[in-house]
């Protein structure tokens, strides 16, 4: 078993016991974190010099789809236009290219742990999905919901529980499979109670698209009073009233916010205040590249900014009882241990502590980009961006060293690039097109 020593480096633990170390050393063990401490020695690791680094945990992505990742930034148009056509256009290869693509980005920009939606699709696109999954390297959960249509075909139950356990089989060990859902309106809950209690029944968490397209408001709150609502839910892109926020603050509910995409899409302003009036600690997601940057350093700088933008707009209209700006020491964590937390992994990862998995990202603080560094909390969620990336660690195994992949990605750029000729020919748009207003 294979061991790595991370010494002399600024190592940010964001842990609940360990402290956060101006310089410390880190002794990874095989899959997990065995010691952080000042001079420690390992004779039979590999040495990595952290000098100059900051070592922290590796960033925790709580909901991206991507099998959308042929669209990056081709955000004009409905979620369904542009170069990746609809979902129904894609074929296994397709999905594989696409998948991979975007987890191999993920893990360039320092993330570590991906939550991926998958398509609404039958069992040869899912299984592409997963191969992807196995193939890009990171830790992974799989939220897989029933192909479109299916919903209203009686009981499903049996149908639900045979898909989710092949599901389960199938998953790589670095992937754990999640159940997907919507909230609907509040006078439609009974829909998915049913295929809610066979996911407790199989063990997994539930994630829950709860926009204003698919639930209204009040709807959140209804669940809680029907009991449908625990500590293994994640809502998602939530819309949100006071009994909302309540129901999920009783019921210890984890929320992912994409606040990019949301704010730049159809889904509206994330409702970061109301969450943290009552304590309720967010993840932070990407949601699709369509029309937001794949990364977390952006989407921790869109949370802190609007936060501090509402606080600002408060004491302007003079306003009483203006609640207190949000700290960088907040936002890294909604990024990591928060984000954990959401994605059904607290106990896994989220923070460096002895006997969690090794999932570490190594940042460079000695780019002219970030030098010199005052406060490294506030320098990466300020300052950094994907370039200062210099070593991705996954459960141990180093997946990105200087800067540079441990994967193929020649071959993933080419699949890519073939998948997306083809997804682009089918859909009648004309690849690298640049519109009127666009150059």
């Amino acid at each position: 078993m294979s061991r790595t020593l991370l010494s002399g480096g600024c190592v940010l633990t964001l842990g609940a016991k360990t402290p956060n170390f101006t310089r410390a050393d880190v002794l990874i063990d095989g899959e997990t974190v065995a010691e952080i401490g000042i001079g420690l020695r390992a004779r039979d690791a590999e040495h990595v010099d952290a000098t100059d680094t900051i070592v922290m945990p590796g960033f925790v992505d709580t909901h991206r789809h991507a099998w959308r990742s042929l669209s990056r930034n081709d955000g004009a148009g409905p979620p369904d236009s542009g170069t990746a056509g609809g979902s129904d256009a894609f074929r296994p290869e397709d999905v594989y290219a696409a998948t991979l693509i975007g987890l191999l980005g993920a893990v360039e920009a320092g993330i570590s742990t991906v939550v991926d939606w998958s398509l609404r699709s039958e069992d040869a696109l899912v299984d592409a999905a997963l191969q992807a999954h196995a193939d890009a390297g990171l830790r992974t959960v799989f939220v897989h919901n029933r192909p479109a249509g299916t919903e209203d075909q009686g009981s499903t139950a049996p149908a639900t529980r045979q898909l989710m356990a092949r599901l389960t089989e199938a998953a790589g060990p670095l992937t754990t499979i999640a159940f997907g859902s919507a909230v609907p309106s509040a006078n439609d809950l009974a829909r998915v109670e049913p295929e809610w209690t066979v996911a407790r029944e199989l063990g997994l968490r539930i994630h829950a698209h709860a926009e204003r397209e698919t639930s209204l408001y009040g709807a959140i709150a209804e669940l809680a009073r029907r009991g449908l609502l625990g500590e293994d839910v994640t809502l998602v892109h939530c819309s949100l009233d006071d009994e909302d926020v309540e129901a999920i603050a009783s019921s210890g509910a984890s929320v992912s916010l994409a606040p990019s995409a949301e704010m730049a899409g159809h889904i509206g302003t994330p409702p970061i205040q109301s969450l943290i009036d009552r304590d309720i600690r967010p993840g932070l997601g990407v949601d699709e590249e369509r029309l937001t940057p794949g990364d977390l350093f952006a989407q921790m700088r869109a949370t802190i900014s609007m936060q501090h933008a509402t606080v600002f707009d408060r004491k302007l209209a003079g306003k009483s009882g203006v609640p207190r700006l949000m700290s960088t020491r907040d936002v890294i964590r909604h990024a990591t241990v928060d984000g954990a937390r959401a994605a059904g992994l607290g106990r896994v990862t989220g923070s460096i502590e002895p006997g969690k998995q090794a999932d570490i990202v190594v940042l460079r603080t000695d780019r002219p980009n970030i030098f010199p560094i005052n406060d490294p909390i506030g320098a990466v969620v300020w300052g950094m961006d994907t370039s200062n990336v210099d070593r991705v660690f996954v459960s141990g195994r180093a997946v990105m060293r200087g800067g540079v992949l441990d994967a193929d990605v020649t071959r993933a750029r080419n699949l890519a690039t073939v998948a997306r000729r083809r997804m682009t020919e089918s859909s009648g748009a004309v690849p690298g097109t640049v519109s009127a207003g666009g150059a």
